[in-house]
């Protein structure tokens, strides 16, 4: 099997080589690999003690963070390398100040895994929720250096619990700890025989507790919220955005409404634009915001996480399409959510719904049946929006179980 893995990332490489020329995302993760050894050694010296986290992508990293930043507080005088494998990850973190060296993860083959981790000499190594480099991990455990998974989260169907699953397991056993989210992980890895494995939670909960914390306040949203109710449509997408779009065409002044689209390039907010048969304005382009608009449009990055404050009820986009983005957020302010069908896989959709924090809905009828719902029965309202914001407290906490037990394994950095 351990062939057949390499022969496959061999051929993945050759395929992202091939392909790169004809797709940005392709050119970027081939391009940024390209001496990477040179940018680490830049950054990371001989004698530095480093701790080595990677991240899948971008979301991830958001898991990741507060273990990063948890650590720097703990032990400020060591290094933090931060990886990623998918460009959607590196770009936009590629400057976030509490790594000292960011990089892409060179493609792990038995040659990159050996030089990287010779190269790097990390105290320890934490993986982020489901990320499993068969060179690397190797490589990690013939030389002794402690390997963590955090955030993981395991299903029946993967390749662990297969009869042909016995490489796969071998991975697992060679990690030093696997902190899961749920019980269900627990018992699956248990049950093949996983023994170093703890219930932590999901550091996701942290994340968003500490965005909240720090959001800020955005004046021109407050204004056009007024002294009126607003929905917040986040990470919206064009099934989420039309449904919602004929709710406000034909109630439109239920609220105040408030896009912030998964995609801003100026076509899909000009698509946007044109759904709406009331005043709408974009956010960049109005110094002032006239009374009579309606709708808001978020046409930018980095404003939705503080936005959420001023919204009673979110929206939010995914669920037509992939899989839900981020309800966490919204829900963190108290805020009912709604999203669309395909939510299943998201642990945390699947328990708001079943607290009443959150609905989802597939068609018009349903979303104008759950709007009206909350807007005109206080009582369902408020426990809905309490519901949420308790399901994200009381999760909280699983970065503090994770730092106290990585950094009290090594007497010497517990000491240092």
């Amino acid at each position: 099997m351990k062939i057949i893995y390499n022969i496959g990332i061999f051929i993945f490489s050759a395929l992202a080589h091939l392909v790169a020329p004809f797709n940005s995302k392709a050119s970027l993760f081939v391009k940024g690999r390209k001496r990477w050894a040179d940018k680490i050694s830049a950054k990371i010296k001989s004698g530095d003690r480093t701790i080595w986290m990677h991240c899948a992508s971008l979301g991830e990293f958001e898991q990741g963070r507060p273990v990063i930043e948890a650590i720097k507080k703990e032990i400020p005088e060591y290094k933090i390398l931060l990886t990623f494998f998918s460009p959607s990850g590196y770009e936009i973190r590629k400057n976030y100040d509490s790594a000292d060296c960011i990089s892409y993860l060179p493609i792990d083959t038995p040659g990159n895994a050996a030089q990287f981790i010779d190269l790097v000499r990390p105290e320890f190594v934490i993986f982020v929720k489901y990320e499993f480099w068969n060179n690397y991990i190797s490589a990690l455990s013939s030389t002794g250096i402690p390997l963590y998974l955090i955030s993981g989260i395991f299903r029946p169907g993967q390749h662990f619990f297969k009869w042909y699953g016995s490489f796969f397991r071998g991975m697992l056993r060679k990690f030093e700890k696997i902190f899961v989210q749920n019980q269900q992980s627990l018992d699956l890895l248990r049950g093949i025989g996983i023994q170093k494995v703890s219930l932590a939670g999901d550091t996701r909960f942290d994340r968003v507790v500490q965005i909240a914390g720090t959001a800020r306040t955005i004046p021109k949203l407050e204004h056009f919220r007024g002294d009126e109710k607003l929905l917040l449509a986040g990470s919206s997408w064009w099934q989420d955005e039309e449904i919602i779009a004929k709710y406000i065409n034909m109630f439109p002044m239920k609220m105040k409404w408030v896009f912030a689209p998964h995609e801003i390039d100026p076509a899909n907010i000009s698509r946007l634009e044109k759904l709406f048969k009331v005043k709408c304005v974009r956010f960049s382009e109005n110094s002032e915001i006239t009374v009579d608009a309606r709708v808001l449009i978020l046409d930018n990055i980095g404003m939705l996480s503080s936005a959420y404050r001023y919204a009673n009820i979110a929206a939010i986009g995914g669920g037509f399409g992939k899989g839900i983005h981020n309800i966490l957020e919204p829900a963190c302010w108290g805020i009912p959510v709604m999203f669309g069908p395909k939510y299943k896989n998201f642990k945390e959709a699947v328990d708001l719904l079943s607290l009443g924090g959150a609905k989802s809905f597939v068609t018009f009828d349903d979303f104008k049946r759950i709007l009206n719902l909350w807007l005109s029965d206080d009582k369902i309202f408020t426990n809905s929006a309490e519901m949420a914001s308790k399901y994200v407290k009381g999760n909280a906490g699983a970065t503090q179980i994770i730092i106290k037990e990585i950094l009290q394994k090594d007497i010497n950095m517990a000491g240092s």
